[in-house]
């Protein structure tokens, strides 16, 4: 072959795919800047709309992820490179991965849903999945919990996000309510007096909703009072041990008893 051959061989070549070299290579860098916009705008929508700090670096790098898979499609399918098998090679890789890491998607994908709905955040005391603490971290695939006794408990978002769970911090008021038993033949009146009266003395305990306080059952060992009454949320704990306290002191000094369960056996002889 002679240079006059080769040299109509390369020009013939770039006829061929020099059109379609300089269309990828422009749709290469005008899809490069259109992907960069996109994620600005993402990053900006998601920042205007109050979402998690944990979860735009994964929202948006999916969005710029699947976009930069679409971009190198296309730019292979103009240079003339066959994308069929290449797809159904990916599809399959992608399933068997998506088999392999099912427990893992499931965890990322009620990591994304409780960070997205929010049904508690960082500070909130919830119980579930069996523990109740304080939510130290809500990462994408756990969320960490503090026990009051301070152990770290780690539940996977999985789990968490398709279960009951109950969240002790939604509200700012909760009701405290006790159970609280004097002896049959003490002064019922007396009791309900004293009870009262301790629940006004305590200025964490709020005048509306009003103290509710009535005999709610005759019990084997003593006639039961039930008694609610609502606090702010932070103060719930120090106010139901603190007036537990408070009626066993009072309730000795007034001349009320709180009864212990008992059992009266009475033996009869035969004459």
């Amino acid at each position: 072959m002679n240079t006059e051959e080769v040299v109509d061989q390369v020009i013939s070549m770039a006829l061929l795919y020099g059109p379609k070299l300089i269309g990828a290579i422009l749709v290469w860098i005008i899809g490069g800047w259109v992907i960069n916009v996109i994620g600005r705008v993402v990053k900006s929508t998601l920042d205007k709309s109050g979402t998690d700090p944990s979860l735009k670096p994964f929202l948006t790098g999916i969005v710029n992820g699947l976009l930069k898979v679409m971009l190198v499609i296309t730019v292979l399918g103009m240079l003339g490179i066959e994308m069929t098998s290449f797809i159904a090679i990916v599809g399959a890789v992608g399933l068997a991965i998506g088999m392999a890491m099912s427990g893992t998607l499931q965890n990322f994908a009620g990591g994304v849903m409780i960070l997205v709905f929010k049904p508690f955040k960082v500070g909130d005391v919830i119980e579930a999945q069996g523990y109740v603490g304080s939510v130290s971290q809500i990462q994408i695939f756990n969320t960490i919990m503090k026990t009051p006794d301070n152990k770290t408990i780690i539940i996977p978002n999985g789990g968490l996000s398709t279960s009951s769970m109950i969240n002790y911090s939604t509200e700012p008021k909760r009701r405290v309510d006790w159970t609280i038993g004097v002896a049959y033949g003490d002064d019922l009146d007396k009791a309900r007096e004293v009870i009262k009266r301790l629940c006004d003395a305590d200025s964490r305990i709020l005048k509306e909703p009003e103290v509710f306080i009535a005999v709610s059952a005759l019990a084997d060992s003593s006639v039961n009072f039930a008694v609610r009454a609502w606090v702010s949320a932070p103060d719930y704990w120090g106010v139901y041990f603190d007036m537990n306290e408070n009626v066993y002191k009072t309730f000795a000094r007034e001349g009320l008893n709180i009864p212990f369960p008992q059992m009266d056996v009475h033996l009869h002889k035969d004459a």
